[in-house]
């Protein structure tokens, strides 16, 4: 990782949802310590709105959020690439530290079965902001 504060890019398919989230979460723990970016190798229109409500139960606000594609510049750019359930959708970018997080796809689902996948992702947001922090 740099010497500056680390970057973390989450990838999941359509940007839409479990990858929002997940950058959604370390915004709102690690505050400007940590850059955060997310992208998605085949971006969806909009970003999910249960996922969207998932989040602002929890007193996090992705409403101004957009999907992104994934670029060659972005996960360049990134210390450690998170990919979601986009196997072999999503590049690999070598010399990068790699996390696949194995995690439910919220697309199509209701809010209540996104709560549980919103909990999930964050507590490994927490585990992975642990580790980047210098003991």
């Amino acid at each position: 990782m740099s010497d500056t504060k680390p970057t973390v890019l989450f990838v999941c398919v359509h940007n839409a949802g479990r990858s929002q989230m997940a950058a959604g979460w370390l915004r709102h723990l690690a505050g400007d310590t940590v850059e955060v970016r997310s992208a998605g190798s085949e971006p969806a229109d909009r970003i999910n709105p249960a996922a969207v409500q998932a989040m602002a139960e929890a007193g996090i606000d992705i409403t101004d959020r957009t999907p992104a594609k994934l670029t060659w510049d972005a996960a360049e750019e990134s210390d450690v690439i998170v990919t979601m359930g986009c196997g072999d959708a999503c590049p690999v970018f070598p010399g990068k530290r790699y996390e696949d997080w194995k995690l439910d796809d919220p697309a199509g689902q209701n809010l209540d079965a996104v709560r549980p996948i919103r909990d999930e992702i964050r507590d490994r947001v927490q585990a992975l902001l642990k580790d980047l922090r210098p003991a």
